[in-house]
């Protein structure tokens, strides 16, 4: 089992994006930045895979995708506050200029609530959770979709990985990929009137399940607690480099099929439980439709 002892030693902090990754002439090169988030919580509403969720992304992001520790920024704990995620949400897209590569992961609560704006098409905004939601709030999508997607300036590419209930168009991008169909969709604000789109850049996001689904934080797959989509993007990605966007999300679907149909006991255990609906959904959008079987899930 992974251990959830002294989370704050897996950041290595650096300089603010400003005062560094300028080369000898003062030009600023390109880099590549995450922002990891585990929402642990307390009492009934908590989580015991979430430490587990950052930990596996940031070793797969350090060893398979080349990102430096020191640009990799880490809260768990008491450090999941509201505040405190919206702050390291400014900073992974301050200062963001071509070429960079920006990585927003978030495992813990998403909510659904009754949109009162009229931008939603189904009718529901769709949070995430701090530590701290029950008396500072929920992070809306819209907020998430005004923090780190309008600032991505042209060939800059921002991917959300949300390990979260509800999170299907949490970052609010206006094109979801219906993989029954092998075809996008308008996900665009139904009123017509609030921005949803980058500064030029790319934004692209996995997220565990649809909107009006649950995503399971389980034991099933390892002895350990994880959440089922980072446990099944970190194993595919690790055992399968260079896939393409859709090879990853089939792959997911697949291994998730065969938890469902099993005859082992946790998964007779939790079907039971969820009333035979243990039906994750992972779900791709993105700012930009594209050719989800030619274009790589690089990072």
């Amino acid at each position: 089992m992974i251990s959830r002892k002294n989370p704050e030693s897996l950041n290595k902090m650096a300089p603010s994006p400003s005062e560094i990754w300028r080369s000898s002439t003062g030009t600023r090169t390109a880099t590549k930045r995450a922002l990891l988030i585990g929402v642990t919580y307390k009492k009934k509403y908590m989580l015991k895979g979430t430490v587990n969720d950052v930990k596996s992304m940031r070793e797969l992001l350090i060893k398979n995708f080349g990102f430096k520790e020191e640009n990799i920024r880490v809260l768990t704990e008491q450090d999941t506050t509201r505040k405190k995620i919206v702050e390291s949400m400014e900073w992974l897209v301050r200062d963001c200029q071509a070429g960079d590569s920006l990585v927003f992961y978030f495992s813990g609560h998403g909510l659904r609530t009754l949109d009162f704006e009229g931008d939603e098409r189904d009718g529901f905004d769709k949070s995430i959770c701090p530590v701290d939601f029950l008396t500072e709030g929920m992070i809306s999508d819209s907020e998430i979709n005004s923090l780190i997607v309008w600032p991505l300036k042209k060939d800059v590419t921002l991917h959300a990985i949300v390990d979260a209930s509800h999170s299907g168009t949490v970052l609010d991008l206006e094109h979801v990929y219906n993989r029954e169909q092998k075809r996008w969709e308008d996900n665009s604000p139904a009123s017509g009137n609030a921005r949803k789109h980058t500064d030029g850049g790319l934004a692209i996001s996995i997220s565990a399940c649809l909107d009006h689904e649950i995503a399971v934080d389980t034991s099933a797959f390892t002895k350990s607690m994880n959440g089922a989509l980072t446990y099944l993007s970190v194993y595919i990605l690790k055992k399968y480099p260079g896939l393409t966007y859709g090879d990853l999300l089939d792959l997911i679907h697949e291994e998730l099929s065969k938890f469902n149909e099993g005859g082992c006991l946790p998964a007779k255990f939790l079907r039971k439980i969820f009333k035979n609906q243990l039906l994750q959904t992972p779900q791709i959008s993105s700012s930009k439709p594209f050719d989800v079987y030619k274009k790589h899930f690089l990072l």
